[in-house]
């Protein structure tokens, strides 16, 4: 969910402010007492890592690639003002953000541009740190409507969610892969969601719980369609009523509440920073069983070369994923 905007829930549902106030605790509890938080691996599917906090580019990124190792998939968080000192003090800036330099530099609102600058450095960061590379020699390139992807690791997924002071940013070596957040106090319109969101099945479960109750599980369920629409490249397109998911468990359900096709997704949702709901969605496609990570097994050196910035002197501008920062 992107900062400010309402939500378009597949049938021009807008969120609003007009249910009673729900604290975030009481939202986790209930989520953690019906379980309804935590990873749920299908038949192929790889279990999805809690997400792994970055306050800094030099934080240790160890978990972030023991976890795209050991599950074929990662995920990064952080807030934009904890990562805004590294906007605002690397003279390495301009080569991090590589193609991404001119919209920064001409987007005129400081917050906007610092938040936009944020999000990409974690993504090449994350990148970086997962394939033992060079942040700078991460090439963030963007599918029509929006998506980043990374140019040359065709194999490497991306997915990206920022909202409020939130950003997560989520790689996948297995298959496709999306990510979505809101804050877990967020107020909407109960009735409407309903009615834009969910499938029969879905319904039913819903009113089976007491009223206070609803609301929570709701808001898992609105974080993981995005999650799933965002991994297949639909996003808004796929209407949130043609597929469903087990309140308490998170796996795919058709309308009815059949199961669905799709034993090769993975799906979790985890709270973070104590008021956030980050869900993900993964995809295990079956590719690079090996489990090699390192660039070179997926990146052409001299491809890698052309896509490095040269420095005045004509060598390449390298540098560790933590230098200078």
């Amino acid at each position: 969910m992107h900062p400010g905007e309402p939500a378009d829930l597949g049938g021009g549902g807008r969120v609003t402010d007009d249910v009673d106030a729900r604290d975030t605790a009481g939202v986790l509890a209930t989520l953690q007492r019906l379980s309804a938080l935590g990873v749920v691996a299908t038949a192929r599917g790889s279990a999805v890592a809690p997400p792994v906090r970055i306050p800094r580019p030099d934080s240790s990124w160890l978990r972030v690639r023991e976890n795209l190792l050991d599950r074929g998939a990662t995920v990064a968080y952080a807030t934009w003002t904890e990562w805004l000192p590294a906007v605002l003090t690397t003279p390495r800036l301009r080569p991090l953000l590589g193609r991404d330099w001119d919209r920064y530099a001409g987007t005129q609102d400081p917050a906007v541009r610092c938040r936009f600058a944020a999000s990409r450095l974690l993504i090449k960061y994350t990148a970086a740190a997962a394939l033992g590379i060079a942040p700078e020699d991460i090439d963030i390139a963007y599918r029509l409507g929006g998506r980043p992807y990374l140019r040359g690791l065709d194999q490497v997924e991306v997915g990206l969610t920022h909202t409020g002071e939130l950003m997560a940013v989520g790689i996948s070596r297995m298959g496709r892969m999306g990510l979505d957040a809101e804050r877990a106090d967020r107020r909407f319109d109960l009735g409407l969601i309903r009615r834009r969101m969910c499938t029969p099945a879905e319904a039913a479960e819903l009113d089976a719980l007491p009223a206070d109750q609803q609301a929570a599980c709701l808001l898992r369920l609105w974080t993981l369609k995005e999650a799933y629409t965002k991994a297949l490249g639909q996003g808004m397109r796929l209407p949130f009523t043609e597929f469903g998911f087990d309140l308490a468990l998170g796996g795919l359900r058709t309308p009815d509440g059949s199961a669905a096709l799709g034993d090769e997704w993975a799906f979790a949702t985890h709270p973070v920073l104590g008021r956030y709901l980050i869900s993900a969605a993964c995809q295990d496609a079956g590719l690079d069983p090996a489990g090699d990570t390192s660039v070179g097994t997926m990146l052409d050196r001299r491809l890698l070369t052309a896509m490095t910035p040269l420095r005045e002197d004509g060598r390449e501008d390298g540098g560790g994923p933590s230098a200078d920062v």
